[in-house]
Formats: structure tokens, C-alpha cells, sequence
């Protein structure tokens, strides 16, 4: 139950930015980008979209996928529980 309860908690704490939640809501729509588009997209540096992809990566939210020197992000798929309430806000 512990490890429930802290996997929720890291879902939700990597989802509790605003700039977060824009990726998501991109990724969302858009299947699959790579960082640069993505940082376009929410008008953000490149560094700072990439540490903020890396979060959503580690909270197990996103999946990458590497084709020579660009990183593909994507949504995982069945999405988190907790995603798919943000998603249907959003």
C-alpha cells in the first residue's frame, strides 16, 4: 500500500507545474515530439524543457524514444490514473 501511496504522490507532485501540465496537454494532442518542438510549443527554453521532461520521465508519466540525435517524448500508454483526471480538465 506504501508504494501505492508514494507513486501517486510522485505522479502528482511531477504534475503540479504550470509548464508541466503544457507538456502533457501537448504531448497529449500531439502523440509524439521531440524536445525542441516541445519547448516551442511552451515557449521555454530547451535546457529548462528538457529537465522538465526528465521529471515527468521519472514520475513514469512519459516514454522517449531516441532516433540519432533527436529524443521523441511521448505519453505512456494507458496513462496514469491521475492523468487521465488532469487530462479530462485540460
Amino acid at each position: 500500500m506504501k508504494a501505492d501511496v508514494r507513486g501517486v504522490e510522485k505522479v502528482i507532485k511531477a504534475l503540479a507545474n504550470r509548464r508541466r501540465l503544457l507538456v502533457v496537454k501537448y504531448l497529449h494532442r500531439k502523440g509524439k515530439a521531440a524536445v525542441g518542438d516541445i519547448a516551442e510549443e511552451i515557449k521555454l527554453s530547451f535546457p529548462s524543457t528538457s529537465r522538465h521532461l526528465s521529471i515527468l520521465y521519472a514520475a513514469d508519466l512519459l516514454e522517449r524514444e531516441q532516433t540519432s540525435t533527436t529524443i521523441n517524448y511521448s505519453l505512456i500508454q494507458p496513462h496514469h490514473p491521475a492523468l487521465r483526471v488532469i487530462l479530462s480538465i485540460l
